[in-house]
Formats: C-alpha cells, sequence, structure tokens
C-alpha cells in the first residue's frame, strides 16, 4: 500500500456536493492507494505506522493527543508514468481488492483508538484542506 499523509489544520471532502466527510481540528489528511499484492497485514501495518506519526505540533502523533484522520481512496497513487504522456493504472488494484483493504486500513485505525472519517470509494471526490506546515510525507508498505 501507498499512502501520502498531510499535515492539516482542517479538511473535507465532498461527492456531487454534499460533504461526506470532515475534520474541523489540527490532524492528517491520509490519501491511500493498492496494488495488486497489497494484504490486510500490510494495511494494519500501515495504519499503525500513521497513528504514531509524530509530525504534530511539538513532535506529537495523533496517538499522542487524539487528532482526527481524514482517509481518501486514491488508486493514482499507482500510476506509471514512465512511458509517454497517459499514465497507465496495471499497478493499481481493482476496485473489488483495493476497497476491502482501504476499509480494512480504516478499521485498523479506529481500533488503535483513531476518529477517521473518509470518502466514498470509488466516486469523483472533491478534496479541499489547508495543509498545515506544509508537512506531507509518502510512505510505503
Amino acid at each position: 500500500m501507498r499512502a501520502v499523509v498531510q499535515r492539516v489544520s482542517r479538511a473535507s471532502v465532498a461527492v456531487d456536493g454534499e460533504i461526506v466527510g470532515a475534520i474541523d481540528k489540527p490532524g492528517l489528511v491520509v490519501l491511500v492507494g493498492a496494488t495488486h499484492a497489497d494484504t490486510a497485514a500490510q494495511a494494519e501495518k500501515l495504519a499503525a505506522k500513521i497513528w504514531g506519526l509524530r509530525i504534530l505540533d511539538g513532535e506529537q502523533s495523533c496517538a499522542d493527543i487524539g487528532a482526527p484522520l481524514l482517509v481518501v481512496s486514491q488508486f493514482t497513487l499507482y500510476a506509471d508514468t514512465r512511458k509517454g504522456r497517459r499514465p497507465s493504472w496495471s499497478l493499481a488494484a481493482p476496485g473489488e481488492v483495493a476497497e476491502p483493504l482501504v476499509d480494512h486500513f480504516c478499521t485498523a485505525l479506529r481500533e488503535l483508538g483513531a476518529s477517521v472519517e473518509t470518502g466514498r470509494f470509488g466516486a469523483h471526490m472533491d478534496v479541499s484542506l489547508v495543509n498545515d506546515g506544509p508537512v506531507t510525507l509518502i510512505l510505503e508498505t
């Protein structure tokens, strides 16, 4: 799995003009994608890593202060742009593989004690955020 993690002061995600997930205080936005060989164990490991990342104010983690997370599935994290100008999506897991992994990732975060908001898998989403810092990290299992 691959994740882009951004420290934010607030964020939201909308589908067809309706807010489906939002955090209104400092936390993290996590864009997460899956590839064909990813497993539930990898989703759990990634969730634990992000929950404990000490990238909030005062070198604290979400686990330290109970900061919320907004998780948005994003298959485009596995774009292959090595050839030509049109990205290939062949490295991204198909929806029937990726959706349960993203759900498992969110469940793992919640089991750790996280407050998790989400987008809507497979939908066209408008993501709004105020990047704090800016702080942006890329993590991969």
